[in-house]
């Protein structure tokens, strides 16, 4: 660590120390690692007793706001180093520079001497009107005194300037004074983000023509309260040039906290002049740059917001329960050009390809049985994973109907396979399967799914994979540090088998580079499997630290090296070693030994180097070494009486497997073509804030059909236990209800949906109080938040969903809206 280094992080330690409520070595041990070029998922995993067992969404935090401040201290030292050119540098200013704690505040400060263009003030001062200006602030001038200092101004000019003219200069010194005036910014600031309201306006030439959105062709919302999707829309529609956005405010109001803040300056024969200035500095100086503020600051809200939802639901989708080395035979369905198929062996390596006809219009289906049952009989197929995509309901019956007909025992799902066309079409794909066309690839994809999500998912950019809202319009460099940071994660949680993992894959292990990984493979095809995690300092560009980094997180399950089939770091080997010895057993005979491992006082290996943290893990992963900490996989099965929208009645409650989560609720998908939408107020029998706390994605869960509408393709949702009962609000005191656990997990009010059992006599009584309840219409609750004036709202892409306005009814018409506009 070099000594600037040191001295950038001990500068920050105390204000970290404070914000993360940390305490100081943790911190200071924490930053020491990331400058010295740690990975994340490293520090987190394998230097717990460093950090005092920080996890990573800690140490990434850390990692964010050391980026921040060493970016503030930059700009501070330009700041001051152009300041003291200027020879405008007083203790003062130097103290207030030193003690800002935001770049906001180091600009605001800033502005009086940042180098600009000629201004009108500029201008003035030019002119020799500061004198004039300085009158004005002083609250005993009189009318005559400045009418005389007008007088004397232009008996020494060549040219008289208009009396006029020259206040108008003096004006112009005063309003840009004002404009500049730190603590007046901050507290108008403040205000116009509490207080204004941000309205959209169609421009002339879009007004008769209706469009995605003319939900905001004449809207207000107070800027403090707006949505972020809601933002992000109005914004989207400013850059296509159909609508207009401001920040609007009472420009009285305005005027008056000018006055409350500069009375004390006012030359009272002057009044009318200084009117003229507050009026001025508000409207031409002040108002303008606020408003960019306030809009800069809802963008980078709505960007958090939208990354972390996208980042949450991403490693939701990442994590799914892997299948595992089976044979599997994919399905990629399609109607007119049929459905291509492929079938690949336990490691995922493709064994055969081709196409069948098994529904309209083109249907086929005693050849389609017939080259199902050769593919099942040559190849041992064990899973049948179809694709969700179009014609997915109608292929997964004929598979289903076929197999039961045929008493084969081979298991048939549904597969997640968002982004499979874009895997087929990449480089990667073409690469790996150049003769084959995007959709026999597709189905491959399909296949590999099934056994490993996580290794297939990350051939694709993740904002292809479409669980999140907006992300073409958030910014696209933080998008990507959180998405990468979130597949890194995953695939580091997870583990990596080193002779099977592609290339994409091993780029996100910690501490390899895609160069790095592309020569992995490339040495792995030239030489060879890798006989023990050793051989990979083989490799070139694999160095002492690059291997630290990375070795814990490979596996190699055949290795001579039987630690190297488990997540122990190689560097802690010795230890184990030495463990076994103690209790007379080999390394092989410890691994998986429950009864050895439970004897193991485990305080009698602790050292500094590993501490107490460090030797949990290790026999955790000596009970089960090598274990996939990703869930067992399970398949839902669709009620096979329900196949269409005209099939689903209130009342009903089905399985369903949750496609999206939004801010707004969730999607679930019940098998009929068209994902249903349980509202936010939907999700629980408690009072759920954000969806995440109640549901997350590829969740199988128990929903009730609450309302559908035909003509508009919309399904209402409920994942409530009884949705006919009355919602519970949300605890003012911010305490839990009673009959909720106050130590509840997330996970286990989430699956309340699923383990609730009800009668047929429950279900037909409460399908009768749906009908009464739910078809009448009438909305449930009123809605207290702004919307457009037009009544109606936006329709957008399904990834761009929206976040709750706290009335079912508005809130279900927009966001079925925004996804059947796909």
């Amino acid at each position: 660590m070099t000594t600037e280094a040191f001295e950038a992080v001990e500068l920050f330690v105390p204000l970290l120390t404070r914000e993360l409520k940390l305490r100081p070595d943790q911190v200071r041990n924490a930053l020491k690692l990331l400058t010295e070029d740690n990975t994340i998922p490293f520090i987190a995993r394998y230097r717990k007793e460093v950090t005092g067992n920080l996890d990573e969404l800690q140490i990434g935090t850390l990692h964010d706001r050391f980026q921040y401040l060493s970016e503030l201290e930059a700009r501070r030292a330009q700041i001051l180093a152009s300041v003291k050119e200027q020879e405008k540098l007083t203790p003062e200013l130097e103290k207030a520079l030193r003690a800002a704690d935001s770049k906001q505040r180091l600009e605001d400060l800033y502005l009086p001497y940042k180098p600009k263009r000629r201004t009108r003030a500029t201008l003035a001062k030019e002119q020799g009107l500061e004198p004039l200006a300085l009158l004005l602030q002083t609250p005993d001038t009189t009318a005559e005194q400045a009418e005389s200092w007008l007088a004397e101004f232009n008996a020494t000019q060549e040219t008289a300037m208009p009396a006029e003219q020259v206040w108008q200069g003096a004006r112009d010194l005063l309003a840009e004074a004002i404009s500049e005036d730190v603590g007046l910014r901050e507290r108008l600031r403040a205000w116009l983000f509490k207080e204004g309201k941000v309205t959209a306006q169609v421009t002339p030439e879009h007004k008769e023509k209706p469009g995605k959105f003319q939900d905001y062709y004449n809207f207000e919302e107070r800027a403090a309260r707006i949505a972020p999707h809601r933002f992000l829309a109005i914004r989207r529609g400013e850059k296509e040039k159909v609508l207009r956005m401001s920040v609007q405010t009472s420009e009285d109001e305005a005027l008056a906290r000018l006055r409350k803040r500069w009375e004390q300056k006012l030359a009272p024969a002057l009044k009318e002049q200084w009117e003229a200035v507050w009026r001025d500095a508000w409207v031409r100086l002040l108002l303008p740059s606020l408003e960019t503020d306030v809009r800069v600051k809802l963008k980078q809200q709505a960007d958090d917001t939208s990354i972390e939802l996208f980042a949450q639901n991403l490693r939701q989708l990442l994590l799914q329960s892997p299948g595992g080395g089976r044979v599997v035979l994919g399905l990629d369905p399609a109607f007119r050009t049929g459905t291509k198929w492929a079938v690949i062996d336990g490691t995922g390596r493709l064994l055969v390809h081709g196409v069948i006809h098994p529904i309209p219009p083109k249907a086929k289906e005693d050849e389609a049985k017939q080259t199902l049952r050769k593919l099942i009989e040559d190849h041992g197929v064990e899973i049948v994973a179809v694709g969700n995509g179009t014609a997915s309901r109608e292929v997964h019956q004929f598979v289903r109907n076929w197999l039961k007909e045929a008493e084969l025992a081979v298991q048939h799902l549904v597969v997640n396979e968002s982004g499979a066309s874009v895997y087929s079409a990449s480089e990667l794909a073409r690469k790996e399967f150049p003769d084959l066309d995007l959709t026999r690839r597709s189905a491959i994809s399909i296949a590999r799914r099934y056994q490993d999500p996580l290794a297939e998912f990350v051939k694709i950019d993740p904002k292809s994979i479409g669980v999140g809202q907006y992300q073409h319009d958030v910014n696209q460099t933080r998008l990507k540090q959180s998405l990468d940071r979130t597949v890194e994660s995953c695939v580091n949680f997870v583990g990596v088998d080193l002779n099977r993992a592609s290339g994409p894959l091993l780029r996100y292990v910690s501490g390899i580079t895609p160069t790095l990984a592309q020569r992995i493979v490339e040495h792995r095809d030239a030489q060879g499997p890798f006989a023990t995690r050793q051989a990979l300092l083989e490799v070139s560009g694999m160095g002492p630290k690059t291997f630290e980094q990375a070795a814990g997180f490979l596996r190699i399950p055949d290795s001579s090296e039987p630690l190297d089939a488990s997540a122990v770091h190689p560097e802690r080997y010795p230890l184990v070693q030495r463990i076994a010895a103690d209790h007379e057993v080999s390394v092989s005979e410890l691994l998986g030994n429950e009864s050895v491992v439970a004897r193991v006082d485990s305080a009698k290996y602790e050292s500094d180097e590993a501490g107490a943290f460090t030797l949990q893990d290790i026999l955790a992963e000596l009970r089960k070494p090598g274990r996939d900490p990703r869930a067992d996989h399970t398949t839902v099965e669709f009620d096979e009486s329900v196949q269409e929208l005209s099939d689903l009645k209130p009342g009903m409650q089905l399985n369903g497997i949750v496609t999206n989560v939004t801010h707004f609720g969730a999607f679930v998908d019940i098998g009929v073509h068209q994902d249903g939408l349980a509202h936010v107020s939907e999700l629980s029998d408690r009072f759920v804030k954000d969806p995440l706390e109640a549901v997350a994605l590829g969740q199988q869960v128990k929903a009730w059909v609450l309302e559908v509408d035909q003509e508009r393709r919309r399904i209402a949702l409920s994942l409530r236990s009884d949705p006919s009962t009355p919602k519970r609000p949300p605890s003012k005191s911010g305490k839990p209800k009673r009959g909720v656990q106050k130590n509840e997990k997330p996970e286990q009010a989430t699956q309340r949906g699923e383990k609730t059992e009800h009668s047929e006599q429950k279900q037909v009584g409460r399908s009768e109080r749906f009908e009464q309840k739910f078809r009448s219409g009438k909305p449930r609750t009123s809605d207290k938040r702004a919307r457009p004036k037009s009544g109606k709202f936006t329709s957008e892409k399904r990834s761009d969903t929206p976040k709750a306005t706290g009335d079912f009814q508005t809130d279900l018409a927009a966001l079925m809206e925004k996804f059947n506009q796909n």
